[in-house]
């Protein structure tokens, strides 16, 4: 295989060129994967034979691969290339070892590890994910029939063919190593299961939190005019203090204001007696100001009009004395 159009040096390179000699030397009769050509080492195209007491046990499918330029660190992507009933075709799939959910995936996973999660995996029930139908058991096990016989267009090949030569494979290797027992099964890792499991999880705890949020949303806005009308309670008002409005000019009688402070200091003392408003308060003030009689004014202008005819008198007497 020619890679002089990638970097040797590049560590993406050098795990891809790794891992397609891996499957080259130790070929499986269940499954294969390659580069799907020499000039592009990050599309593969795979092949495998469907997971054995299930609708799927007859078929073959094939599909293609994706590797990012960061790969291993990031996750592939998986798409279905043959009619399964299970995955829609040429679409890519939601898996926990595929770009959808890069914190399930390790680095130290490969295309293998990949492979056997993949074949178990179409084992579960869609339940809404992505790239997945829920078909019947005739309509998959229709699609099983027919998939031997797809021929994929880019490898040159059908599904029958191509697996057919890696179980010829597998078997001259097996006689190579001199290996009379078949090959032991491979297993799903235990991270990769509970990834499984953790997606359908996943899916349904959406669906439900996207169904229980609205009932949240109601409880939370059928609470809120409660919690607010206990809230919102006001002190009470402070007493009205209306100021006494003059009279006139001349300044009240000091009998007069001495009457009136000693009731307004006691309304003040005592703020609590008074429950009427600033409507009621205002007449019971206006009472305790008793106007000045008329007569008390006439009596002061009189007496100032004689003062000072007094003093001019007296100025007068003065100046003719001095004469």
């Amino acid at each position: 295989m020619s890679s002089t159009k990638f970097n040797s040096k590049s560590p993406t390179v050098k795990r891809i060129l790794r891992e397609a000699s891996e499957l080259s030397l130790s070929p499986s009769p269940d499954y294969h994967a390659s580069p799907a050509s020499d000039s592009n080492l990050f599309e593969w195209h795979f092949t495998l034979r469907g997971p054995p007491s299930s609708p799927f046990a007859s078929g073959i499918y094939h599909g293609r691969i994706v590797l990012p330029p960061t790969y291993p660190l990031r996750p592939p992507s998986f798409r279905f290339l043959t009619p399964s009933g299970r995955f829609e075709t040429n679409r890519e799939i939601c898996l926990s070892i595929s770009g959808h959910h890069e914190e399930t995936w390790q680095p130290a996973w490969g295309i293998r590890t990949a492979l056997v999660a993949l074949r178990a995996f179409m084992e579960t029930d869609a339940k809404g994910q992505l790239g997945g139908l829920d078909t019947s058991e005739a309509e998959r096990r229709r699609c099983a029939e027919g998939s031997g016989s797809w021929k994929c267009a880019t490898c040159g090949k059908s599904n029958a063919e191509i697996l057919q030569e890696c179980a010829e494979a597998a078997r001259e290797k097996e006689g190579e190593n001199g290996e009379g027992s078949s090959r032991p099964d491979e297993v799903v890792p235990k991270e990769l299961s509970i990834g499984f499991e953790g997606d359908i999880q996943r899916d349904n705890g959406e669906g439900k939190a996207e169904s229980e949020s609205p009932t949240k949303e109601q409880e939370t806005s059928g609470t809120a005019p409660a919690t607010t009308t206990q809230t919102d309670v006001y002190p009470p008002a402070r007493p009205a203090q209306s100021v006494p409005q003059p009279t006139g000019a001349v300044p009240p009688d000091s009998s007069t204001t001495s009457r009136a402070e000693p009731a307004r200091d006691l309304r003040l003392r005592n703020p609590t007696a008074s429950t009427g408003t600033t409507t009621n308060t205002t007449p019971q003030i206006r009472l305790q100001q008793v106007p000045t009689p008329r007569d008390e004014v006439t009596v002061w202008i009189d007496r100032a009009i004689a003062g000072v005819l007094v003093c001019l008198a007296f100025m007068v007497t003065k100046v003719l004395l001095a004469v």
